[in-house]
């Protein structure tokens, strides 16, 4: 028998299963000519197609070649026979002599015993395997590689067409598991705060089945090579660092370059536009592949390799599109769901319709969790294996209370979410009718409530909250949404806007806390290998003194003889502090050599987060005008457990004796020096944990906007001195935490938390 041929050009083998589709008729008599035409042009004796019912068994629904009567007959339990080791593998299985593989299972009613050579594919939607394509041969033989990646576009093909409901309608496709259809419910981690359900939506959405084939293969041929080239120029621009500074993922971008210029992915594009996909199909067909491939592994070298394949199909997508947005239209109630996402990306999306966000990675201290809180949108994430099982539209429900996801939940589900976002309701209709309310304690105490800020989008909050100031403005957000460094003029532009929202109101700038875990596309650095311990925030800034300056040059600039707050991040020595303040005073004088105005009143602080400051407060407190704690990195460190990382952030917690010591001594500290503090980490826009800082006796504390209300509330509710007496009392504790008493303490003082 001569070897197969496979039709390829104009007349496609493709083209002719659409137009044969075309003609309309029952689905099985559709189903039955689509095998005839890919048997008959593959020049096979036997073309079999199975789809996945929902109990994971594969059922044959079309054969050529096979007895009919094993149609809808014949059934492979998860893993039996050659077909359950595709679905297993989801990959390609190429055999000379089938009968002899171990995996074989012989099926008497299918009549299949005279073939030998056997060559199937999964049907990949997502990552997913729906069904299996197989051509079959009496000759022992090995199909050709063209014949495998022929097979391979022709599933892809079929299983968008199934899937979509072109081939067959939902009601022939009744128990076919097409995509994940039970509830499930994947516990992961609370990124932000809050309830929503919704509709999910795919922040990377499959390409439509009506955008697959091509009709002029030269022109899609030309939009692949030009947006290949346009990616590869991009990722030797960001390692040549003709963008900038920093990026402590060089690794990754050189991962990026590797795979950008590797001949076997750029072939795979290639042979599949030939073949007539278009561009964006023939991604998407390369990155099921993979997906299938590595999305099993064990190994977490290879299950990050195909994250940085991912990126780099995401990359390569956006590129063909032209625009490079990533945003799009959304239902009114949009759940997003995406495997990590920059703030940039979040941004883009219309907020008014987001109603909350579903993350297979990233972490609470993460850029898309900061942004989040600040939007007010729920957030969880480290959702494993999520977006292999979730669907365009599929209802979800995202529990930013107890850090899960349910998806398509029970109508009981759905009616106990509806019934908690109700009363989430309620309660911040309570906290607005606070908002003008001052926030004495019962004994007459007043505490300062500031919000944290760093987008433009904050700003709005600041008068809906009653916030007293922005006791935190982190800068480095205006560069982590940048495409590229923001200069002069765009920075002070920032800063004024900043400056007239909060009006008369306190606003302090945190200058850029850059490094760690926040790196950026367009900056270049050596890789670390403790990044959070390394060259990050004032320590940068005392290196690279240029990109300092400039920024305390825009502060002054966007002041305009207003008072001025400045604050560095990550001190870890008084000499630190004391170079860092220098820098100030030359620019400060140097806008007034130049005779442009001195803030009327300059403050300059530093944040209280390396251990190292707490024993050396006697030396620090007398050179500042203020400080600040971030109990976030503070923590962190105290306990020596990265925030950041699930198998150990829970280690600690805030309301432990070590951490509890740690704050009063900072307190009494800056009581006995005068010296003006704050607390703007987590740990004050929790309502019981603000309580207990409360009672150590802060009295101005920054957080979310979200956590204003909640703390206010507690605030009026609560006997600062009986509040002292309880939690002092704590302190001398051997317990590893004390949570559950300072929750006993606050229920016997009636407090709101």
């Amino acid at each position: 028998m001569a070897a197969p041929v496979a039709i390829r050009g104009q007349r496609s083998l493709l083209r002719q299963i659409r137009e044969a589709l075309a003609g309309g008729g029952p689905a099985q008599q559709r189903l039955d000519m689509v095998v005839r035409i890919i048997a008959l042009s593959m020049v096979a004796e036997v073309c079999s197609i199975y789809l996945r019912r929902a109990n994971a068994e594969m059922e044959l629904f079309a054969t050529e070649g096979l007895d009919l009567k094993a149609v809808h007959v014949t059934r492979m339990k998860p893993g039996e026979g050659l077909v359950g080791e595709i679905m297993r593998l989801g990959r390609p299985l190429n055999l000379a002599d089938a009968p002899e593989h171990p995996a074989f299972s012989y099926r008497p009613e299918t009549g299949e015993d005279p073939y030998h050579a056997f060559l199937g594919v999964p049907l990949l939607r997502g990552g997913r395997t729906i069904g299996v394509l197989v051509v079959q041969n009496r000759t022992e033989r090995i199909y050709s590689e063209d014949e495998v990646e022929d097979l391979q576009i022709i599933a892809m093909v079929l299983a968008e067409m199934v899937a979509s409901g072109e081939l067959m309608t939902v009601g022939e496709l009744e128990g076919v598991e097409l995509a994940p259809r039970r509830p499930e419910r994947i516990k992961g981690s609370k990124f932000a705060e809050g309830l929503a359900y919704g509709a999910a939506v795919l922040h990377e959405p499959p390409v439509a089945s009506s955008q697959l084939l091509s009709d002029d293969v030269a022109a899609e041929q030309e939009r692949l090579d030009a947006a290949l080239s346009g990616l590869k120029d991009q990722i030797d621009r960001m390692l040549e660092g003709q963008h900038g500074l920093v990026d402590a993922s060089y690794d990754v971008l050189e991962t990026y370059r590797m795979f950008a210029h590797d001949r076997g992915w750029n072939r795979s594009l290639e042979d599949a536009v030939k073949n007539g996909l278009t561009a964006e199909a023939a991604v998407e067909r390369v990155r099921s592949e993979h997906r299938a491939r590595l999305g099993q592994a064990r190994d977490p070298y290879l299950r990050e390799r195909l994250h940085d394949l991912e990126d780099l199909n995401d990359r390569l997508l956006r590129h063909l599109s032209g625009d490079g947005s990533v945003a799009r239209d959304l239902p009114d109630n949009a759940i997003l769901i995406a495997r990590n996402l920059g703030p940039a990306d979040l941004l883009e999306y219309d907020r008014t319709k987001l109603r909350g966000l579903l993350l297979e990675e990233g972490s609470s201290a993460s850029h898309a969790a900061i942004v989040a809180r600040a939007l007010d949108i729920p957030c969880v994430g480290r959702l494993t294996g999520l977006r292999d099982q979730v669907s365009e539209g599929d209802p979800v429900i995202v529990d930013g209370e107890t850090g899960e996801a349910f998806l398509r939940p029970r109508a009981d589900i759905i009616r106990a979410i509806q019934a908690r976002i109700e009363v989430r309701r309620q309660r911040k209709a309570e906290f607005a009718k606070l908002r003008d309310t001052p926030a004495f304690t019962r004994d007459g105490v007043k505490i300062s409530l500031l919000m944290n800020a760093g987008l433009d989008v904050d700003l709005e909050s600041l008068a809906d909250t009653g916030a007293e100031g922005i006791g935190l403005f982190r800068t480095e957000f205006q560069f982590m949404v940048s495409e590229e460094l923001p200069r002069l003029g765009g920075q002070t532009q920032l800063y004024a806007r900043v400056m007239d929202a909060a009006g008369d109101r306190p606003v302090t700038f945190r200058t850029l806390d850059l490094g760690g875990d926040k790196v950026l596309p367009y900056m270049e650095a050596e890789r670390e290998e403790n990044p959070a311990l390394g060259w990050r925030a004032v320590r940068m800034g005392l290196d690279r003194p240029a990109l300092l300056r400039l920024q305390l040059r825009a502060l002054i600039a966007a002041a305009k003889g207003r008072p001025l707050r400045v604050m560095f991040p990550l001190v870890a020595s008084v000499d630190e502090f004391r170079s860092a303040r220098a820098f100030v005073e030359t620019e400060v004088a140097w806008a007034q050599r130049r005779g442009r105005p001195a803030p009327s009143r300059l403050d300059v602080g530093a944040m209280i987060e390396a251990p190292s400051l707490v024993w050396h407060l006697d030396a620090l407190l007398p050179m500042t005008d203020f400080v600040s704690v971030g109990t976030n990195d503070l923590m962190q460190y105290l306990f020596a457990a990265d925030r950041g990382n699930p198998r150990v952030a829970d280690r600690y917690d805030f309301l432990s004796p070590p951490a509890l010591r740690a704050m009063e001594a900072i307190q009494r500290a800056c009581a006995e020096t005068g010296t003006p503090v704050s607390v703007c980490g987590e740990m004050a826009g929790r309502p019981l944990e603000a309580f207990a800082l409360v009672a150590l006796g802060f009295e101005r504390l920054s957080m979310p906007a979200t956590g204003v209300g909640p703390v206010k509330q507690m605030v009026l509710s609560c006997d600062r001195e009986a509040a002292r007496r309880g939690v002092s009392a704590l302190l001398k504790s051997s317990a590893g935490s004390v949570r559950n008493e300072i929750e006993t303490l606050a229920r016997k003082l009636y407090l709101a938390v």
